[in-house]
């Protein structure tokens, strides 16, 4: 492609595509090292993948060869598991992803079984039984590694292991987002911003008569929560209240097919184990006690999905939050969905968390604590995120910095660090959300607050430009010259901001 003919819109994809697969190419590096060191303990992984690329080729089997190649394939794995047994010194990292990896390749020679078993009488009289053995042997294998070598005891919750990158994978990631900060840098930032935010409950626990113990404010905030069942008219009463505000100011455009699609499902007790708070989008996923759940699980919910606490969320959620992004990433630049990055989708929700305190949605103490709670938590995600992924912090350490220092119920907190660090999220998911806030406060303050636009048209222009790295957006809405090897700037003046910035 011819660089300098492209337009605005056509380098900024050019420099986005470009960044994604620099990226992938690092991502395919980085699970080979990884690879590599589970490698010894699957040292029959080849031997699986070759029968199933086999078929994937459509290549003629050999029912007698297939039958001897899986007998000597069970032997293999029997082999393995034995040498398992007297192994002491292999991480639990290293062991959780053999594991893993077990799982799946057994689950890969059994769809390559079914494809034959039954339709080819043959292949299926020569290898029934060496399958069965084989699938056996895999299964007791598996038990080895998970229970013995990565410590995970049947018949109980499964302890949170994590995949800690380490400090060069995350700056891979970083310079892939655009963020042209070091992790150091960015725990620093987060500790400064939770720090501003204590300051606030602080003053808010004075006005409730608690002085300055603002934990005993947030536990009285946290019994103000509605009875079993009424949860949902919450959401609705808050999610409506949230719009009707937003069109009042102004702020964004919002379709009325898009206030009117989205609806509302309640998580159930095994999928608040991951999510014990809300998940969102066209549908909004409400975490509260049903009947099954214990007695002091139900007592926790109902605690921690206060009406305070879900002033900050519903809107999070819906309108402004993920389900208008979701509504019009399908409408406009929907090809950029391949670019899309948790510092638009989540900063963008966690932006209008700043600017609905600014235009002043909480209406008193008890909903500044509630939207202080969160914003804190976001603050504490940077930290506690990074520092895991440095290698400074367990699970545990985290889990314990959220109770002890942002006033999480244990279990909650435990399923928020389970849910981080389980790998269905990017490293840096969580450090997005304060992060992505960051940088659309401060292009708020470049373009808005100097005048040069409106509330609305900065936040249409946003949406329909698409998701993607919010250094892409500012080079949109600023003209940013681009070139063909874009990097983000080697610091964000921005971004730096005064230790004494009011929240």
């Amino acid at each position: 492609v011819e660089f300098s003919t492209l337009g605005q819109q056509g380098r900024i994809d050019y420099v986005l595509l470009r960044t994604v697969l620099e990226y992938e190419r690092q991502l395919l590096s980085r699970e080979e090292r990884e690879w590599t060191e589970v490698d010894p303990l699957v040292p029959f992984a080849a031997t699986i993948i070759g029968l199933m690329e086999a078929r994937r080729r459509m290549e003629r089997v050999d029912p007698a060869g297939v039958a001897k190649a899986l007998t000597a394939l069970a032997m293999t794995v029997d082999s393995a598991r034995k040498r398992a047994d007297s192994l002491t010194d292999t991480k639990a990292i290293t062991a959780y992803r053999a594991a893993t990896a077990l799982k799946s390749l057994q689950a890969t020679l059994g769809q390559w079984y079914r494809y034959y078993a039954g339709y080819d009488p043959l292949l299926t009289w020569w290898a029934s039984q060496p399958y069965q053995r084989v699938d056996a042997a895999l299964t007791a294998y598996h038990k080895v590694v998970r229970e013995k070598l990565a410590g995970i005891k049947p018949n109980e919750e499964e302890p949170i292991i994590g995949n800690p990158i380490g400090r060069a994978a995350l700056l891979e990631d970083l310079r892939s987002e655009m963020i042209p900060y070091t992790p150091e840098e960015l725990i620093a930032i987060g500790e400064r911003e939770f720090a501003v935010l204590e300051a606030e409950m602080l003053k808010a626990s004075r006005e409730l008569g608690f002085g300055d113990d603002w934990k005993a404010a947030l536990e009285q905030v946290k019994t103000l929560h509605v009875a079993p069942g009424e949860q949902t008219e919450v959401v609705r009463a808050l999610a409506f209240e949230a719009i009707d505000f937003i069109e009042s100011r102004n702020l964004v455009t919002i379709p009325p097919l898009a206030r009117d699609d989205w609806r509302i499902e309640m998580l159930s007790p095994e999928a608040q184990k991951l999510s014990p708070f809300f998940l969102g989008g066209d549908i909004i996923q409400v975490a509260f006690p049903t009947d099954s759940m214990a007695h002091e699980d139900k007592l926790m919910s109902m605690r921690g999905n206060n009406i305070h606490f879900s002033r900050a969320t519903v809107h999070h959620e819906l309108i402004p939050g993920h389900h208008l992004q979701g509504y019009m990433t399908a409408r406009y630049n929907p090809h950029r969905r391949a670019f899309s990055t948790p510092f638009w989708t989540e900063g963008w929700a966690l932006w209008w968390e700043m600017l609905l305190w600014d235009q002043g949605f909480p209406r008193g103490p008890e909903d500044r604590i509630g939207m202080l709670f969160w914003r804190m938590h976001r603050a504490a995600r940077i930290i506690f995120s990074l520092k895991f992924h440095l290698g400074e912090w367990t699970p545990q350490q985290s889990i314990d910095f959220l109770v002890h220092r942002v006033g999480h119920e244990r279990a909650k907190a435990t399923a928020e660090v389970r849910r981080s660090f389980l790998g269905t999220y990017s490293p840096l998911y969580q450090v997005a959300y304060m992060m992505g806030g960051l940088q659309f406060r401060a292009l708020h303050e470049e373009l808005v607050d100097s005048g040069r636009m409106t509330d609305q048209a900065f936040h249409d222009q946003i949406l329909k430009g698409g998701g993607m790295p919010v250094e892409m957006v500012r080079a949109m809405l600023l003209g940013t010259p681009l070139t063909r090897d874009y990097q983000a700037p080697v610091s964000y003046t921005h971004l730096t901001l005064p230790t004494n910035r009011e929240v």
